[in-house]
């Protein structure tokens, strides 16, 4: 499909500098922009490519002013990332969808599938459990006994689903990604070895919640582990038993979650970022990446660092860390001079 201009400013509502009727029917990132290719620039570093560009169509801020000619056609809005990503959504709408079962897939004859249903080859649905309208199930998806998917979600291939684990609407589950694997209890005992301490709660994921490739929600020992509305987990992330994660909280790739710690709501954890078991983390808060959060944290929290600590009070420690080579220097100078004083 092919949109003009004018087309994606009225849908933005932003203003056309340039030609109105040029037409663009693709997407590029604007260091690789070609004709008929959309392009945006947010970030003010990428700004010398605004001049370069081949892309028909760039989208900018709107309290930007080129310092150059630009032969682009420009769409000033007052967001440029947010207004992207809206097109690109828009874009995606569009794709076709996968629609009917696979004659490979499994599906047990109690088991609930709602209508308008994508079940892929090798996937299996087990006893009891229920898949709601318009789910995609890529291929060797797994759903265990009495687990529920809600509908209009999306899991990818590989995607494993332990017995009773419950999925919300609207969800989308990336590949390899493990929801309800035990987990990690185990007790130690007199001969110096560790019992298994049997999981038996499950996994609540609500609606509109996405989960990276290969990350992995462990089912509760009693209860359920949470993850709430609209949270978004990146890739390689570890969530521990009885971890509740408030909403619209998000966690970048390689972070961790101990068992039975509380994140909050609208947080922010880092890439590699740990959170040790059994302590809360006030909504709002954010966790810089390869933290280490040993303690609660109030909502509203800044932390960085390992062990993490006031984010403020960090950047004046790490000022004086790349000092410290001079610091040293000065110090044994006046230790010298004190020396030779002393004489």
């Amino acid at each position: 499909m092919q949109f003009s201009a004018e087309m994606i400013a009225a849908g933005l509502g932003g203003d056309i500098v340039g030609n109105k009727d040029v037409t663009v029917s693709t997407f590029a990132k604007i260091e690789e922009g070609h004709a008929g290719a959309l392009s945006f620039m947010a970030n003010p570093k990428y700004e010398n490519y605004v001049y370069t560009t081949d892309s028909s169509i760039v989208i900018v801020n709107r309290s930007w002013e080129p310092k150059e000619p630009v032969k682009a056609t420009l769409i000033k809005v007052d967001d440029a990332y947010g207004s992207f990503a809206k097109l690109l959504e828009l874009y995606a709408s569009y794709k076709p969808r996968k629609k009917g079962v696979h004659p490979t897939a499994v599906v047990a004859e109690s088991a609930k599938v709602g209508e308008g249903c994508y079940i892929g080859a090798y996937v299996v649905i087990d006893e009891g459990a229920e898949v709601g309208e318009g789910v995609s199930l890529y291929p060797h998806v797994y759903i265990g006994d009495g687990a529920k998917v809600g509908a209009g979600s999306t899991l990818y291939s590989g995607v494993k689903v332990y017995e009773g684990c419950k999925i919300g609407q609207r969800c989308v589950l990336h590949s390899g990604a493990v929801v309800g694997s035990d987990g990690f209890g185990f007790a130690p005992n007199a001969k110096g070895e560790y019992d298994k301490i049997p999981q038996i709660g499950i996994v609540t994921i609500e609606d509109d919640v996405e989960i990276g490739a290969n990350t992995t929600i462990d089912r509760a020992t009693m209860g359920s582990t949470v993850i709430s509305k609209g949270t978004k987990i990146d890739n390689l992330v570890q969530i521990g038993h009885n971890v509740v994660v408030g909403s619209h909280t998000v966690m970048a790739g390689q972070s961790a979650i101990a068992g039975s710690a509380k994140v909050g709501s609208r947080c922010m954890i880092g890439g590699q970022a740990g959170i040790v078991g059994h302590i809360t983390v006030g909504d709002g808060t954010v966790v810089g990446s390869r933290s280490g959060v040993t303690s609660s944290l109030e909502a509203g929290s800044q932390a960085m660092g390992f062990y993490a600590i006031d984010a403020s009070k960090f950047r004046r420690v790490n000022a004086v860390y790349r000092n410290l080579p001079e610091l040293q220097r000065s110090v044994r100078e006046l230790k010298k001079e004190i020396e030779e004083l002393k004489k």
